[in-house]
């Protein structure tokens, strides 16, 4: 019978067994041809996601598995070895604690990030010390944040001021996208993008270029678009010249009418004087304007008094006479003198 510790001391043969297949691999070059395959699940993978690098066309017979990483089998790059006969799991040096060997060979990832991105190659050795090797690759994405629209300028001036429009914040292997009023960019000479399409530069802004501006951004994981962005163009109303003919009749009129208002108040004027000198010659006389046909407008006298022949006499010679009792009476519209009455005897 065997020794009770036979079993240990096999279990100890078969690790250095592993070790010396994995050490006649070292630094040597991987076949460019093999019936192995690796596969990511899933091909892309978002940041903090677990991936699975799944083996196929495994032979049997099998005495373990090794992982390395990077295309190349190095000892320091080594990230765990798989005892197939125990079913055990050797860490190697580039072990992080979130790796997992399973049975078939594949090598589970947990919680993966950027920097795990890149190629891993796998080590199969049988019990005939035959070796076998494939490379596949793993590629981590981060999340992309909500985007966000900036502006050099938040107020510009139409026809005057040049507005630069980025897509906030940067992000490696990013796709970007611009929309204007929920379409895509319309070709014109006066837009121009960046190379990566990050920014977008607006060439002496107009008022038809308020927007709103929508960026997106897209990795093979993930996809986000900012908030509408409007734009809050200034401009000034630009009121038509005249023409010369406008100017010219404006003026003219202005000419004529300058020119009536100075005739209607001579008028006015020679009017008043002549009423003035009609008063101070003749106060009793001197009728106000009438019509044809009718007497004074708005006056007292009969008709009787109109048609007396006798010539005007002043006032003060008519005051020196004793025997009659003067009464003088003013018509408050054509400033006419009343005729005088006689006194009666006692």
């Amino acid at each position: 019978m065997e020794p009770s510790s036979a079993p240990a001391h096999r279990g100890h043969v078969l690790w250095q067994r592993v070790l010396l297949a994995v050490s006649l691999l070292t630094f040597w070059n991987l076949p460019t041809t093999t019936q192995l395959s690796i596969e990511s699940v899933p091909v892309n993978a978002a940041e903090g996601t677990d991936v699975l690098l799944l083996v196929y066309n495994v032979t049997e017979d099998l005495l373990g598995y090794g992982w390395f990483k990077g295309e190349k089998v190095e000892n320091s790059q080594q990230i765990a070895s798989y005892i197939v006969s125990s079913q055990v799991n050797v860490p190697g040096p580039a072990y992080s604690g979130r790796e997992t060997i399973y049975a078939n060979g594949s090598l589970l990832f947990q919680n993966v990030f950027q920097n795990d991105t890149g190629y891993y190659t796998i080590i199969v050795t049988t019990n005939h010390f035959d070796s076998k090797a494939a490379s596949g690759q793993l590629r981590v994405f981060p999340k992309l944040p909500t985007p966000v629209v900036t502006s050099n300028n938040l107020n510009p001036l139409e026809h005057e001021d040049t507005v630069v429009l980025t897509c906030e914040p940067e992000t490696q292997n990013t796709t970007y996208m611009w929309w204007i009023n929920n379409r895509s960019l319309p070709d014109s000479t006066r837009l121009e993008l960046s190379e990566d399409n990050r920014t977008l530069t607006l060439l002496h802004v107009t008022r038809n270029d308020t927007g709103p501006y929508v960026c997106e951004t897209q990795n093979p994981v993930s996809a986000g678009r900012s908030d509408p962005f409007t734009l809050n163009v200034l401009w000034q109303e630009i009121t038509p010249a005249l023409s010369t003919g406008a100017i010219v009749g404006i003026v003219v009129g202005i000419l004529v009418a300058v020119v009536l208002v100075a005739a209607l108040g001579c008028f006015y004027f020679l009017a008043r004087i002549k009423s003035h000198s009609c008063l101070q010659n003749n106060r009793v006389r001197c009728p106000p304007a009438s019509t044809p046909g009718h007497g004074p407008s708005g006056s007292s006298v009969s008709l009787a008094s109109q048609s007396d022949p006798k010539p005007a006499v002043p006032i003060y010679q008519e005051l020196l006479h004793s025997d009659r009792d003067i009464y003088y009476g003013l018509n408050h519209k054509a400033d006419v003198v009343s005729s005088s009455l006689p006194r009666n005897a006692s």
